[in-house]
């Protein structure tokens, strides 16, 4: 179950870990595995762990006063899933995370992790150039979410994660992308004309 996060690692970071580095990963990262729907995270809850997805799909999503979700992230095979911010500061998450299919993930406690970027500095260097990469990838859903209309947001989700079409349903991916699902469809069917 580890050979994919060191497969990841590896080549996220193009460095081959040492046998005691990936023995220090093992122990910190623990196998958990969720059923469909099951919760790695509820809202109010403090984020305990960060966990990598070996199999699977999972989503990340506020439920407003009305009752409806609101899609924050989707993660499958080879991504990353947790509240970051109740992970690093300790507060109550403002969202649910759980699974949309059976999912093995690898987790690590925050400890854990902070000892490792310690102990195997090829780690920091991956979190580092991740936080990059999220950093870009969220300035740029902010600015296709206020300046972008509904056709060419869900053009550049097709062009970045045409993976995501295939494991979830329409509805979520018009609520990651801001839209009624009634949008969606009209732009598909507008799509395949």
């Amino acid at each position: 179950m580890h050979s994919s996060l060191f497969t990841y690692i590896s080549q996220y970071t193009q460095t081959t870990l040492t046998e005691e580095e990936q023995a220090l990963i093992q122990r910190a990262f623990q196998p958990k595995k969720l059923r469909k729907k099951q919760y790695l995270l509820q809202e109010g809850d403090i984020c305990r762990y960060m966990g990598f997805v070996v199999s699977g799909a999972m989503r990340q999503y506020s439920v407003d006063e009305k009752g409806t979700e609101h899609m924050v992230q989707f993660a499958i095979e080879n991504w990353w899933v947790g509240d970051r911010e109740s992970y690093l500061m300790l507060t109550p998450s403002l969202y649910n995370i759980d699974a949309w299919e059976d999912t093995q993930l690898l987790v690590v406690e925050k400890a854990d992790l902070l000892q490792l970027y310690e102990q195997v500095p090829t780690l920091l260097q991956m979190a580092r150039q991740m936080d990059d990469r999220h950093s870009m990838a969220t300035q740029r859903r902010i600015n296709a979410a206020i300046s972008y209309s509904a056709e060419k947001r869900y053009a550049e989700f097709v062009e970045c994660h045409p993976e995501f079409l295939q494991r979830f349903p329409q509805h979520l991916i018009a609520s990651y992308l801001g839209i009624t699902k009634e949008t969606l469809s009209r732009i598909r069917k507008q799509q395949t004309h």
